[in-house]
């Protein structure tokens, strides 16, 4: 499962939308292989340099992902108990969890592939699935799907699916269980905590 992970961090990078007018499957597709490129001739990153990971993360995929509707789906319900203020803060403990959890998967990148489906988009939608496949040498390939939407700044990635495991329901059962132990504030401070010692939160296979 690490391969798959770190094939997703590369992905996730690959996502900077500075092209407003380019469908998100062309896009993906185009800056996917700019940027893993730089991956494979960085022997930093492939000997293990997450703060070198981190930057390149946040370079790359933190202005271009939606975190805050993420961080909204994942919470499901209980995103109405949590103030404004909470939930910018919980947006970003998430942000953060997550470019620290991809950013040491992506020190284990090795040599996969991926096909992007082509997508029909259709005039004026806003909300799509881009479906692309991970091809491993000498494994299975494995299905790796991306939830988008275009606003006003492009199109932004708010989920992705991994052999149909979605990011945002990996973290639902855990932010739910968190809320109801201890409240939002008892989420918030878990986030925290595990933000300032390093932990990451794995897919779930």
């Amino acid at each position: 499962m690490k391969s798959v992970v770190a094939f997703v961090s590369s992905i996730l990078i690959a996502t900077v939308v500075m092209a407003n007018d380019m469908a998100p499957d062309a896009l993906i597709k185009s800056v996917s292989g700019e940027v893993l490129e730089i991956v494979r001739a960085d022997k930093d990153i492939q000997s293990g340099n997450t703060k070198k990971a981190a930057d390149l993360v946040e370079r790359k995929i933190a202005p271009n992902f939606d975190f805050l509707h993420m961080t909204r789906l994942a919470l499901g319900r209980d995103w109405r108990q949590a103030s404004t203020e909470q939930q910018k803060a919980l947006a970003n403990e998430f942000q953060i969890l997550l470019v620290r959890t991809y950013s040491r998967a992506l020190t284990e990148y090795k040599n996969q592939t991926i096909d992007i489906k082509p997508l029909a988009l259709k005039v004026g939608e806003t909300d799509v699935k881009v479906r692309s496949e991970i091809k491993q040498p000498g494994a299975k390939s494995i299905q790796l799907d991306y939830y988008l939407q275009k606003d006003t700044n492009g199109w932004k990635i708010y989920d992705i699916e991994v052999a149909g495991i979605s990011l945002v329901t990996n973290y639902r059962e855990s932010f739910a269980s968190e809320v109801r132990n201890s409240g939002i504030d008892g989420l918030l401070k878990s986030l925290q905590t595990k933000n300032k010692s390093g932990d990451t939160v794995a897919i779930k296979k």
